[in-house]
């Protein structure tokens, strides 16, 4: 039965529509996308933002202070007397009460200070972890589109290096080489296929790195990744001022901006502390319901409304309130350190993000000089090999040459990538805002740069090509 029917599923599936196929196709992503999605689903970002919602939450609270508070209590309980007495068993009191606060010696209001800091605070903090996960989700963009160059370069280089072999094994037979060309040959493919297997594994981890910050499940057993990149590695010259990206990441980095918020807090709570020593008045209004045990006072049932003012003055406390003001005072000093400590480590990064970017310019132009140099070598050597003026092994070592120094400046392009997005987010800033030489450049000079330094590595089609 299922023989006869697995002809019939296929039928059923060539026929159904072309959006329906689609639902099965895998999602394919460019890099903003790719920064969109993880901002949408990333795991710490959705932490991040429901701790925002629970500062607002604390927020209402505080605020509450400033409003009326409506409550009602109830009361009512029976008596067992050990001697006869006129007095009523029964007692019970009902009270429905309004009350206001009119003075707190300032604890309100520092309480809804300190709320709203604390929202400013997590949201600084948010504003903090989504511009990290950007930064790791084009750092693992980049890493992917790295390794799936790497891919296709040894197998390119594999394909070239196994048909050298076989265009060798037919010399042999046909007597026009000898047997260490061949052994050198299978050497050489055989030191190559490690470097492969390598790529894939780093091309497989580079997916599973992305989809962790996707926050994406994976199922287990699965084969092929969830989802795919579009675009190749390419090198965008930018030209940063290290003063100007200073001053911008003092000014934009939320990780400052939050622990600012720190000492403003820390001095609010000083004055919430030091409201304890001072005296609280509350009004109150409200209906009451009560009864009256004595019958020669009235009869037993009684109502009425009730208003007045409730004041409460701690006059000593054990200096709980000294306490508590003197660690408010140490925690204050401890966010001025941090916040300091804050500005030092930003500065760090920028300036470590600001080197690796001109380090990885340097050995990018250096690398595109190299490539062309191995180029001109593998050229020769093919060439002195066909006049009989050198051996095989030289055209092996520079057709190796030339694979490595390629993979050497996708290499650099990488570095040149992850530095400018490391020192976007050290900047808090976007990549397009910190290209500050390219006012003085033309597009055209930039767009050929970026045009050489883009081309994908890739060994020559065959060894004996000329």
């Amino acid at each position: 039965m299922r023989l006869k029917f697995a002809p019939i599923g296929m039928l059923i599936i060539a026929a159904l529509p072309a959006s329906s196929k689609s639902l099965w196709a895998v999602p394919v992503y460019s890099i903003e996308q790719a920064v969109a999605l993880a901002q949408e689903r990333n795991p710490e970002i959705l932490i991040a933002r429901k701790k925002v919602l629970a500062a607002r939450g604390s927020f209402v609270e505080a605020r509450s202070g400033f409003l009326p508070s409506l409550a009602s209590t109830g009361l009512y309980d029976k008596r067992q007397t050990q001697s006869e007495t006129n007095l009523r068993q029964e007692d019970y009191n009902v009270i429905l009460r309004l009350e206001q606060n009119l003075y707190t010696g300032g604890a309100v209001t520092s309480q809804v200070a300190i709320a709203q800091l604390n929202i400013d605070k997590a949201n600084y903090e948010l504003q903090e972890i989504v511009n990290r996960v950007t930064m790791d989700v084009r750092i693992a963009f980049n890493e992917l589109l790295l390794n799936r160059a790497k891919v296709r370069v040894r197998e390119d280089s594999v394909r070239v290096l196994d048909e050298e072999l076989k265009n060798q094994q037919e010399r042999l037979n046909a007597g026009i080489a000898s047997k260490l060309n061949v052994e050198r040959a299978e050497v050489a493919m055989a030191n190559e296929r490690p470097e492969l297997f390598n790529a894939q594994t780093e091309l497989k981890n580079s997916y599973l790195r992305l989809a962790e910050l996707f926050g994406t499940d994976l199922r287990p057993g699965a084969q092929a990744p969830p989802f795919e990149i579009s675009g190749e590695l390419q090198y965008r010259p930018n030209h940063p001022d290290l003063i100007d990206c200073l001053a911008r990441a003092d000014v934009n980095r939320p990780v400052i901006k939050a622990r600012q918020k720190d000492i403003e807090i820390e001095d609010r709570q000083y004055v919430l502390d030091r409201s304890a020593l001072r005296p609280h008045v509350r009004a109150f209004s409200g209906y009451e319901v009560y009864s009256e045990r004595d019958p020669d006072v009235g009869p037993e049932f009684n109502y009425g409304g009730v208003v007045g003012i409730n004041a409460t003055w701690n006059i000593f406390d054990g200096f709980a309130t000294k306490g508590r003001m003197q660690a408010t005072r140490a925690r204050r000093e401890a966010a001025v350190h941090a916040l300091a400590a804050a500005r030092r480590s930003v500065a760090s990064e920028v300036r470590s993000a600001f080197f690796d970017l001109k380090q990885a310019g340097r050995v990018l132009e250096t690398e595109t000089k190299n490539v062309q140099t191995a180029d001109e070598a593998l050229e020769m050597a093919k060439g002195n090999f066909a006049a009989g003026l050198s051996t095989q092994l030289d055209v092996l070592q520079a057709a190796s040459d030339v694979t490595r120094t390629r993979t050497t400046r996708l290499s650099a392009i990488y570095l040149h990538n992850v530095a400018l997005a490391r020192l976007a987010h050290a900047c808090a800033s976007s990549t397009e805002d910190l290209d500050f030489g390219s006012k003085i450049k033309s597009a055209k000079r930039d767009n050929d740069k970026a045009t050489q330094a883009a081309d994908v590595a890739r060994p020559p089609e065959k060894l004996s090509q000329r």
